[in-house]
């Protein structure tokens, strides 16, 4: 009889691995989401024309909100790049699944 417990597979690391592409992929358009909430919440125009005074809490915000709008244009980048990571990621976890499964088969 054998103390050694089975190795278990990995499904934590490829969790991590998941969140951290969807953030990726993500991030311009929680950026542009931030800058429009924070926009309608204040009554401020933002553009990508010009930078526009918003007065949040007594400061100017307006600068912020402008590259955060315009960092949106990283979408065109990050959500294929993302897509494309995502496709390798499952090839990849469907692969060592298969691979871990017959490991544990042919080592009782």
């Amino acid at each position: 009889m054998s103390d050694r417990r089975p190795a278990r597979f990995p499904w934590r690391t490829y969790a991590i691995l998941f969140v951290v592409i969807a953030l990726f992929a993500a991030a311009p358009l929680l950026s542009v989401y931030f800058t429009y909430l924070v926009a309608d919440a204040n009554a401020c125009t933002v553009n990508e024309a010009t930078v526009h005074p918003c007065i949040v809490l007594g400061m100017d915000v307006g600068g912020l909100l402008y590259f955060t709008g315009v960092m949106g244009w990283f979408m065109l980048a990050t959500i294929p790049l993302g897509g494309g990571a995502l496709i390798v990621w499952l090839v990849i976890l469907i692969i060592h699944r298969i691979a871990w499964g017959r490991m544990q088969k042919a080592n009782p």
